[in-house]
């Protein structure tokens, strides 16, 4: 998480290229690879303030360790999931910098297509259409994120209430 991508992107490329992930399939697991410090600082942190007794009383109450975890922690992680999940999504739609250096201009992205898309001859760019599809663009994530949004608050106003 501290190393930042530009200090690791001429290594990264050559590696992947050596291992052939450089297709779509491929750009799947570095994203993983990626993605995965920060939503693990993230999860894991929410997941020790979540009470012991909580996890204790469902063991009590019969409760299996699979149980436990997916009847009980699972629901009061459920708006810190959702808020990874729209993390790691913003940033794998909007990145242009990882998928030109892996995928190249054979399969591409919808930031690189639009770049490569709008640029015209002698640098010249169409700067009306390249914002319109811009637009275009961002309108499945904001989709995800209102469908999202609803988890969260509910997640914030449990959280909220001390009873």
């Amino acid at each position: 998480m501290i190393v930042p991508f530009q200090m690791v992107m001429f290594t990264m490329t050559y590696i992947v290229g050596k291992l052939n992930l450089n297709n779509v399939l491929g750009i799947v697991f570095v994203y993983l690879g990626f993605g995965a410090g920060l939503s693990v600082f993230m999860l894991s942190g929410f997941v020790k303030s979540i009470p012991l007794e909580i996890e204790e009383a469902a063991t009590i109450d019969g409760c299996n360790p699979l149980q436990c975890f997916f009847m009980v922690v699972f629901p009061i992680l459920k708006p810190t999931a959702i808020t990874v999940a729209i993390l790691n999504a913003m940033w794998i739609w909007n990145d242009y910098l990882l998928p030109y250096l892996i995928l190249g201009t054979g399969n591409k992205t919808i930031p690189v297509a639009i770049q490569i898309a709008m640029q015209g001859a002698y640098g010249d760019t169409d700067m009306g259409g390249f914002m319109a599809m811009l637009v275009l663009a961002i309108i499945p994530i904001i989709v995800f994120y209102l469908l999202c949004q609803k988890h969260i608050i509910k997640g914030v106003i449990a959280g909220a209430v001390k009873g």
